[in-house]
């Protein structure tokens, strides 16, 4: 009888063990970009058509959809592509961070991104940013789920005076950034949207000040798979050495484009 028990104490445990190394997910965002009060994408040297047709190419560039596949120690972001009008008349270059898929190891600490940046393949291998968040009490519901407030501060880089006056940019000064996020502790992994990660359950929600992620759909334990492992192509840097690349890019492109007066640039940082 003793044994009998055993047993049935050590298969029920190898039967929890292996529910847990299974459990995967995949949830959907949805971003909305708010520019900060008294900041305007509208120019002095073009009229009111162009202006409007740049804050719609805008909204259409900024606002996008993303998801996100889990299982408990990794995960997989990437953008849902849409078909978008495009305006050949209106040249816009926007930089939010490393775009592509990104590849998330929470066990590891290690974040790969596989991304194109003016149709050159790069590999951005780096650590994990680290949050420093600071968990609150209070709750909201998102979808079925109480999700909890966590707060983290990210102090801002400085930039020299020549980097400040180089720069085309929407957006102000850097600044130290306040990041606000919901998580769910129903949904046992630490993982999030984008660079996200490290709260006790499943970030739903999470904003910046400028852009904000929310999740608007979640499967659980699907029986469909997808596959979660690290991108392999492109040309292998760190993120310190492709945001260096992207901003030689963006001056660049600034310069073959300035001379039409229909280009914007705009850095989000990430």
């Amino acid at each position: 009888m003793k044994k009998l028990a055993l047993f049935t104490v050590l298969s029920l445990g190898a039967i929890n063990c292996t529910l847990a190394q299974e459990f995967r997910g995949q949830a959907t965002y949805e971003s909305q970009v708010t520019l900060p009060e008294g900041v305007s994408t509208e120019t002095p040297q073009m009229d009111d058509e162009t202006n409007k047709l740049i804050e719609e190419a805008l909204a259409n560039a900024l606002n996008r959809t993303y998801i996100l596949n889990f299982d408990k120690n990794a995960s997989l972001y990437q953008e849902e592509k849409k078909l978008t009008p495009n305006n050949p008349s209106i040249a816009i270059a926007i930089s939010t961070g490393a775009e592509g898929v990104e590849y998330k190891n929470v066990k590891e600490k290690k974040m790969v991104t596989e991304t194109t940046l003016f149709d050159k393949e790069f590999l951005i291998v780096d650590s994990l940013q680290k949050f420093d968040w600071k968990l609150e009490k209070e709750t909201k519901k998102i979808g079925n789920y109480t999700c909890y407030k966590a707060v983290a501060v990210l102090k801002s880089a400085e930039e020299s005076e020549e980097e400040k006056a180089d720069k085309t940019v929407f957006l102000g000064e850097p600044k130290d950034t306040k990041i606000i996020a919901w998580y769910a502790p129903e949904i046992p992994v630490s993982h999030g949207p984008g660079a996200y990660w490290g709260l006790p359950g499943l970030i739903l929600e999470v904003n910046d000040g400028i852009t904000t992620l929310l999740c608007s759909k979640i499967v659980l334990n699907s029986k469909d798979k997808t596959e979660i492992k690290a991108p392999k192509k492109g040309k292998k840097v760190s993120a310190a050495e492709y945001r260096k690349i992207e901003e030689e890019k963006a001056k660049e492109f600034e310069q073959q484009h300035e001379q039409d007066g229909n280009s914007i640039i705009i850095n989000m940082g990430g």
